[in-house]
């Protein structure tokens, strides 16, 4: 009798604890939800992280509070959401430079076990453009040009680490020419000094290159993807002008704690994805020379471990080092 009691009340207990836990599931978000954004305001993340508030938190039922945690090559702001209670109520967006640091610095997190991948939100090609004063109009005439007047190219470099920098670096290697790399301390000194011609190059987000080169102070050469992007047709790549193979993208995508509860995971993905596929959200990242692709956690855990390998290896092998 002691026995069939003692084998009841642990059955019951039981039950209660999977119904308290599903209950739990099903109550996400039960708070306002927190969207981390390691760069400072007014960049593509930041733009990504606004645009994505609104819309959630009307599919939600709950606010979204967007913060900056700038610092560090976005390390202050991931290790905000690897510190956060692991609830499933703190997220961040963060881009390319996470698959590096890894690579090249002591980081405070493990940033493959501390980081659950919710979705992909776009893919950035870089933007190649010039100081009009240079005399080569497209990247076989840069190349050239660069061999036949080694050290005398520069690009500048608004941040370590960042798509352009990486994307620089891999065609130096491709090609064995010497371009000189210009570090600034972000865009604005950058970009001056490009259009003064203190520099001759630089491959940035479109976001920050097109206002520049549409005032004729800057000409566009060419995108780093594997294809012509979507909102910059008219722009070659850097494959077909006589490098086939070289395809470099800058991507944004949303991560949680590691060890968030897997619902909360699968329903935030869903969420951004019915975001990321409107027309509205579409239109307005072609505007930023961007495409929106959204993905499930599973492949986009797999596609940013697959950076990772790609990436660190570079800055490896160049031995890259953060600002």
């Amino acid at each position: 009798m002691t026995r069939r009691v003692l084998a009841c009340t642990l059955l019951a207990l039981q039950g209660a604890l999977l119904s308290g836990g599903q209950a739990q599931a099903q109550a996400f978000p039960s708070k306002p939800v927190r969207i981390m954004i390691p760069f400072s305001a007014g960049g593509t993340t930041d733009i990504l992280g606004r645009t994505l508030a609104i819309p959630l938190a009307e599919a939600l039922g709950q606010q979204v509070i967007v913060e900056n945690r700038p610092g560090a090559g976005g390390v202050i702001g991931a290790d905000a959401v690897a510190k956060a209670p692991p609830d499933g109520h703190t997220f961040g967006i963060f881009n390319t430079t996470h698959a590096v640091t890894p690579f090249v610095m002591k980081l405070p997190y493990d940033a493959v076990k501390d980081f659950s991948g919710v979705s992909l939100i776009i893919l950035v090609p870089g933007l190649m453009s010039a100081t009009p004063s240079l005399p080569a109009n497209n990247v076989r005439e840069i190349i050239d040009y660069a061999r036949q007047n080694p050290g005398k190219l520069s690009y500048a470099l608004p941040g370590s680490l960042t798509s352009g920098h990486l994307s620089m670096e891999l065609l130096k290697q491709m090609t064995g020419v010497d371009i000189v790399a210009i570090p600034y301390k972000g865009a604005a000194p950058a970009f001056a000094d490009l259009m003064s011609g203190q520099v001759q190059l630089i491959i940035n987000s479109p976001p920050s290159s097109l206002p520049h080169v549409r005032s004729g102070k800057l000409k566009a050469i060419a995108t780093t993807g594997a294809t012509r992007s979507a909102g910059l047709p008219e722009i070659p790549t850097i494959a077909e002008s006589g490098f086939p193979g070289f395809d470099t993208v800058e991507w944004y995508g949303m991560f949680t704690h590691g060890k968030a509860p897997r619902e909360a995971v699968e329903r935030m993905s869903r969420e951004v994805a019915k975001v990321v596929a409107t027309q509205a959200f579409r239109e307005r990242m072609l505007t930023l020379g961007a495409e929106a692709k959204s993905s499930a956690p599973d492949e986009y855990d797999r596609f940013v471990h697959a950076e990772m390998q790609r990436w660190g290896k570079l800055a490896k092998d160049l031995n890259l080092k953060p600002d």
